[in-house]
């Protein structure tokens, strides 16, 4: 399994006069640490109107930034927001294939459709998003590959253009998708493109599920929008490493984990669901048993997603203004597989259940809420030290048709 990292570029207040700027220079210095440290792919994802949440509004401009300042670790784009009132098809390509250049070949593209305060701002119709999102992987790739392009359907209508630059990369950069549903797990795979699940505190019974999903579906894959399948799985996950366990709870780790979740679901506006569901945990928590008809179906749901979601709970009360003390935050969230947090030892510990799921990248989430540059960094370099114990050669399926990549050096 190999490690990336994944970054939303967090801005959380109080401000400084400088901290958009701040935030930005140390997201480049903190790009080049991971490459001096070997981690795979900077994966950077887009969202508008992101405040303290995000700052990357621009992530092709940061990751041109980056190709300057590194060399061996690869610039994933996840994702950029597909649905053509965000970023036409065409710009899509040329943009990547600019970044390919300026890189030396070390571009990966991840799209997805975005969502409600996204669609809302950008004007975008919420039963086009996906439609849109699936034609520009269809349209993607032959632009890149074609001499002059050609496209006509209810969004589109392009004749005969031609899409220049080609990627430096033949066939083309590797193609991902991100994943937080389940039918996005399967359009992905019936796509013949790579997986970036996205999804918030997934417990490893869901997230096994979700991959088997994903595995039928390539498996099943004959024409694959690209000129190959990319049948690779990435997962993102909070990760904070510090010389103890003590350390990085004290760093306030978990604690961030929660502001993020919080300001994640405020944002995407599905904080009322997740209210609801923590409600839900907490019921069950307090009297597991209720009627003998439901006792039974909590247990059987017990049995497939593990014990109660403490996690969940707790985040539940500090999203409704409880101030939780932060070792009750640590307790909660540390039960859970997807806060990898503490030592290396417990990180190794961590990270290695979802080197046995069969994940191939973990995208590691390390520039979290308040945590500062300094901790960041030094989690970095940790973490760093831990990839010749995780890396391991690829397993070989069928469904692997993904060649050597080729960039002219």
């Amino acid at each position: 399994m190999k490690l990336d990292i994944f970054t939303e570029i967090q801005d959380p207040r109080p401000w400084t006069p400088d901290h958009e700027h701040r935030r930005i220079m140390e997201a480049l210095e903190q790009a080049k640490l991971a490459d001096e440290m070997g981690y795979g792919t900077w994966w950077q994802v887009e969202h508008h109107g992101g405040e303290e949440f995000s700052l990357s509004s621009a992530p092709e401009i940061l990751l041109t930034a980056i190709s300057q300042h590194t060399k061996n670790i690869r610039l994933g784009h996840s994702a950029a927001l597909a649905p053509y009132r965000f970023n036409h098809p065409i710009r899509i390509a040329e943009r990547a294939a600019y970044l390919d250049h300026l890189s030396n070949g070390r571009v990966e593209l991840g799209l997805a459709r975005s969502t409600i305060p996204e669609w809302r701002t950008f004007n975008i119709a919420a039963d086009e998003a996906r439609d849109q999102m699936q034609q520009a992987f269809e349209m993607i790739p032959k632009m890149w590959t074609q001499e002059r392009f050609s496209w006509k359907s209810q969004f589109f209508d392009i004749k005969d253009v031609p899409i220049v630059p080609k990627p430096l990369q033949k066939p083309h950069p590797a193609l991902w998708q991100a994943c937080s549903s389940p039918a996005s797990f399967e359009q992905a795979g019936r796509n013949g493109v790579g997986a970036l699940g996205v999804t918030l505190w997934a417990p490893p019974e869901q997230v096994k599920a979700w991959i088997g999903l994903y595995r039928k579906a390539i498996a099943e894959c004959t024409k694959p929008v690209g000129e190959f399948i990319n049948d690779k799985v990435a997962f993102f996950t909070f990760v904070h490493c510090a010389d103890t366990d003590e350390e990085a709870m004290r760093n306030g780790a978990a604690t961030a984990a929660a502001w993020y979740t919080n300001r994640s679901f405020t944002f995407f506006e599905a904080k009322d669901l997740f209210l609801q569901q923590a409600a839900e945990q907490e019921k069950r928590l307090k009297d597991p048993a209720g009627s003998a008809l439901l006792g039974q179906f909590l247990d059987d749901e017990k049995a497939r997603s593990g014990r109660v979601n403490r996690a969940q709970i707790v985040i539940g009360r500090i999203m409704q203004g409880e101030d939780v003390p932060p070792e009750e935050v640590y307790d909660a969230l540390a039960e859970q597989d997807s806060l990898i947090v503490g030592s290396p030892e417990t990180c190794l510990r961590k990270m290695q259940v979802y080197a046995d799921m069969g994940i191939d990248r973990l995208m590691c989430f390390q520039q979290v809420g308040q945590l500062t540059h300094e901790q960041v960094m030094k989690s970095i370099r940790l973490v760093g030290q831990l990839i010749p114990k995780l890396e391991r050669k690829p397993q070989t399926t069928q469904a692997n048709h993904e060649p050597e990549l080729t960039a002219p050096t």
